[in-house]
Formats: C-alpha cells, structure tokens, sequence
C-alpha cells in the first residue's frame, strides 16, 4: 500500500475559529469535516475606543459563504449577545437551522423578530442531555453552569473524533437554581477517548474556584437587611436571569417591591418568565407609574447600566435624563456586576455621577464570575483526558494562561494550540497542526449599515475627532481658469474661525500661493490641484502650529 493510499484513509477535521480568540467577545467557531461544516454560536463585539461612531463588530463570515452548501446549522451554547448578538445578520446572508436550549432560542427568537427573520428561520430547541444528527456530526448538549440560565457544554462526535466544547462555563457545586454541572457526562465522554477539547479561557489567569451563586445570595440577604430605610437600586445583567430572581426573591421576603428598569431587562425578564426560567411572586412586580404609591423604603429598582453604557436606565438616572426616576440622597445603589474589560472609565464616570447626587455606591461581594478559574479549568481537562487542547474565548493572554495549566497536567507542547482567528487548524489522530488562513476580520455595524464603514473611514473618522477638518472652497472660470473669488476657508473642530483673524488670513495666503503657482504652470487638472492647495497648507499647519487637520479642497466650476 502506498502513501498516497494511506493519507486517504487518515480521517482529518478541520477547526476554523472566525471570531472569539483575539478579544472577548464575537465567538463563532466552525468545525469541517468532509462535505459538512457545523458552526458553534455566532456572537458581536461592542467596538474599542478607537472605533468612531461603530455600534457592533460582527464576524467575517466569507469563508461560512464560499461553502454554504456544505454549512448543516449553527449550533448555540447559550443565550449572551457575544454568542447569539450576530444571528440576525448572519442569517441574512446564511440562512440555516439554528439549534440551542429552551431560554437560547426564546431569546433568539426576541432579535429574530426585531429583524423579521422569524418566518424565515428554523430553530429547534434541544434539551440537555439530547443530541441532534447534521451531516456527518452528531452533537449532544451537555448542562453547564454559567451567568445565565441553559448554558450548555458541546460534544460533537465526528468520523475523526470526539471534540468537546465547554461554551462558556464555571463549576457551580450549590446552584441557587437548577442543576449543577454535569460532570458525571463529562467524566463518560472522557473515557471514550477525545480528539480535542476547546475550553473556556477568561478566568484562565485566575487561581482557585469561582464562588458559588450561594455566596451572593447572602451578601443581598445582608444588604437588604442594612438598608431598611433606604430605596435599593440593583444594577445587573438583563441576561443573569437567576440574579434577578435572587434579587426578586429577596426584595419579596422583605417586604418591598420590585420596578424593572432598561429596555433589554424588560424583554429579558419577560421572555424568561414566560419560558418558566423565572418565577415571580405575585403582587411583586409592579409598573414604574405605580412607584409614587409606595414609600422608599419600600422600593427595589432593577435596571440595566452596569457596564456605564451611555443610553442604559441607570446611566440616564446618573445624569438626570430618565423621564420617572431621580436618585436622591440616600439611595442605594449596588452594582451587581464586574465592569467588563474596556468599560471602567465608563462605568467610573456613572459612580461619580451618582455619588454627586448623594446615593451610596455599593459593590461588596454582589457579583461572582460565570467563567471557571483555574481549579475548575483542570478538573474539566482532567476529566477529558483530550489528546490536543485549543484554549477559546478570551484575549492572548488568557489562553496562555490556559496553555500554561493545560501543559502542566502533562499535555505535550505541541498538542496545545494558540490559535488567531481565520487559522484553519487540521487535527488528525496521529497529527494536528495549521494548514491555511482564511478571512476573519470583524465586520462593523454602523446604524443600518453593515459592512460600509472599513479601516478606511476609521482612519478618517479617528483624524476628524483628533485633529477636525479645514475645508477650502475656489470657483474657477470654466473658459479661463481663473479665481473668481478669494478662497473660502471652513474649519470645523481645528480653531475658532472668530478668534484666529490672523491665522485665517495666512491660511488664505498659503492657498492663493498654491494656486496662483498651478495656473502659472497651466495646470488644469483638478484632482491635481487640490493635491498642491493641500501639500502646501498641509506643511504651513504643521509648521506652524504642530498640527494636521484634515485639509478637503473642493473647487467649484463656474
């Protein structure tokens, strides 16, 4: 028998992370093998800084696009935007089932509406412990703990192996509702023997175990008790449906009632009551209209804004914008949340604002993490026994940490995979390794746009807000190209045209120059003279003031 016989025998899958691995946020992997492609969750990212006026980064999905005959479905760990925030754009272009548990297609269910994707979209919920059979991948559904209720573990059975995906996870032994983790089928899995494991990374640098819910539930017990005479204000996740029934819970046992603020908590609460993931007393819940019939003490607020997103309830509480509610002196306001990475300055901004207005601020143990630390990271490995690890979801240095525990626990260096999004890595029993690239760029949403705003007009967008714009406008004579007119000058965002007479008559100067020197040349060609007028006025700004305003020439034919 020949090599060439024996490579075709070699049963190979193909993993394509094209999202989750260079950032947190925007998860989506797609798994290959032969004809069919399966692809696990399909998330956003909320833009950097540096990102101007961009609303979401949604994936790349061009190489999902060149194969879509082979695509059999995306398959969902759980209902987080960063792993189903996308779906109604993908699906515009890529329509095909979507499977997930109960509450993850309820909520995806909610944006598909919103996009009038419903009619158009399979979904079919799947239940823990069930698995469901596309192309050549079978897939089971494996209950997990995490910050929101239904989160899932993957195991996708494949001709080349077992490959477990944790989805996002932790290892909650004392769940404040529904079952623990399952460990026990981890543990059956592990000993059929595994390909690969993807595991969660964004605790990976964290030592030890992340604290049960439990632990929370006795800090609000404690707070509530402090603060009898106070109004409580609770800022959370709309998505954590098990800390607001916490909090529902035990606004009910102390007498008090309870006001949903922020529009994404509302749809949340609402959907998940309505699927049963959350049980609300009666006489609890009441409208913000009916706040003014009940005294303070007797009040719980919970409202979105614990990220200091601008347009979020508790936000637009902090600056006195919210139409209903004013913070008063005396309020308490507990954030029960971790400002996500890139969100502390917002989020300090909003605790000064309330502070000002004399609320107290409290952030004491009200929040644990729904992502496993590094104890719960080995337990899973231990229990998987996976020949290759790829460590997901999170930044580089995350999935190093990850990469560290994992290489302790004796997985050989070169079974451990730091992948960047777009490697196509080709795993094999006897060998894995990196055999292509393919497109995995984030895509931008800008409004309705998708897609039409690039690197290009960031780079734009970021000189126009650092340096603003000086627009000069010339009508030239059609017959004898000549200057009609002195030049208009525009500044936006550079100086203050009222106070910079002198600057303003030497930017005129510098322009008549310019074009003065191209008429005298014969020059008549527009496109080449802008480039003179903005050359020359370029050199004078920085010359002159160390500056680089975005110079735009506009001539007019008259």
């Amino acid at each position: 028998m020949d090599n060439k016989t024996e490579d075709i025998k070699v049963k190979k899958i193909k993993i394509i992370p094209l999202g989750g691995l260079d950032r947190i946020g925007m998860n989506i992997t797609a798994f290959e093998y032969e004809d069919s492609i399966i692809v696990v969750d399909c998330g956003i990212s909320f833009p950097d800084e540096d990102m101007l006026g961009i609303d979401l980064v949604i994936p790349d999905i061009t190489y999902l696009k060149e194969n879509k005959e082979k695509v059999k479905g995306f398959i969902i760990t759980h209902g987080h935007e960063d792993h189903i925030g996308a779906l109604p754009y993908i699906l515009k272009e890529l329509n095909v089932p979507v499977y997930a548990t109960k509450l993850t297609i309820g909520l995806i269910e909610y944006k598909l509406k919103e996009h009038h994707l419903l009619k158009n979209t399979k979904r079919k919920v799947v239940k823990h412990g069930n698995s469901i059979h596309l192309g050549d991948f079978r897939i089971e559904f494996i209950k997990t703990n995490h910050s929101i209720a239904d989160a899932s573990a993957l195991a996708i059975y494949s001709p080349a192996g077992i490959i477990v995906h944790t989805g996002d996870f932790k290892v909650d032994y004392t769940p404040l509702f529904g079952d623990a983790v399952d460990l026990q089928r981890f543990g059956e899995i592990g000993k059929k023997g595994v390909l690969a494991l993807l595991c969660d990374s964004t605790n990976a640098q964290r030592p030890g175990f992340t604290m049960s819910e439990t632990m929370v539930a006795r800090t609000f017990d404690n707070l509530f008790a402090e603060n009898k005479t106070n109004r409580i204000i609770v800022a959370t996740f709309a998505s954590n449906v098990d800390r607001v029934q916490l909090i529902i819970n035990t606004a009910h046992k102390t007498g008090r009632k309870v006001i949903l603020q922020g529009r994404s908590m509302v749809n949340v609460i609402d959907i998940a009551s309505e699927l049963g993931y959350i049980k609300i007393p009666d006489n609890t819940l009441i409208d913000i209209e009916q706040m003014n019939n009940y005294p303070d003490e007797k009040l719980v607020f919970i409202t979105t804004g614990s990220q200091g997103e601008a347009m979020a309830a508790l936000s637009r509480m902090a600056d006195s914008t919210h139409k209903k509610v004013s913070i008063k002196p005396g309020d308490r306001i507990i954030f029960s949340s971790t400002p996500i990475p890139g969100n502390e300055r917002a989020v300090s901004k909003v605790v000064n604002e309330l502070s000002r207005k004399g609320a107290k601020v409290i952030f004491e143990d009200t929040h644990v993490s729904g992502h496993a630390c590094q104890e719960e990271i080995k337990l899973i490995y231990s229990l998987i026994k996976p020949k290759y690890a790829i460590p997901v979801h999170g930044e580089y240095k995350h999935r190093t940490a990850q990469a560290d525990l994992v290489n302790n626990l004796g997985i050989k260096k070169e079974n451990i995979f730091i992948l960047q999004s777009g490697n196509v890595l080709e795993l094999s029993e006897g060998n894995g390794k990196i055999i292509d690239q393919v497109p995995a760029k984030g895509i931008f949403v800008d409004g309705l746009g998708v897609g039409d705003v690039g690197n290009a007009v960031l780079r734009d967008r970021q000189q126009l807000s650092a340096n603003g714009v000086i627009i000069i406008v010339l009508s030239l004579n059609k017959i004898t190209n000549q200057i009609l007119n002195k030049p208009d000058i525009i500044s936006r965002g550079f100086i203050y045209v009222r106070e910079s007479d002198q600057l303003m008559a030497e930017v005129k100067e510098v322009v008549n120059n310019s074009v003065d020197r191209c008429i005298k040349h014969n020059l008549k060609d527009w496109g080449k003279i802008k480039m003179e007028i903005k050359n020359d006025l370029s050199e004078f700004l920085w010359t002159k003031m160390k500056r680089s305003p975005m110079i735009l020439p506009v001539i007019m034919e008259v």
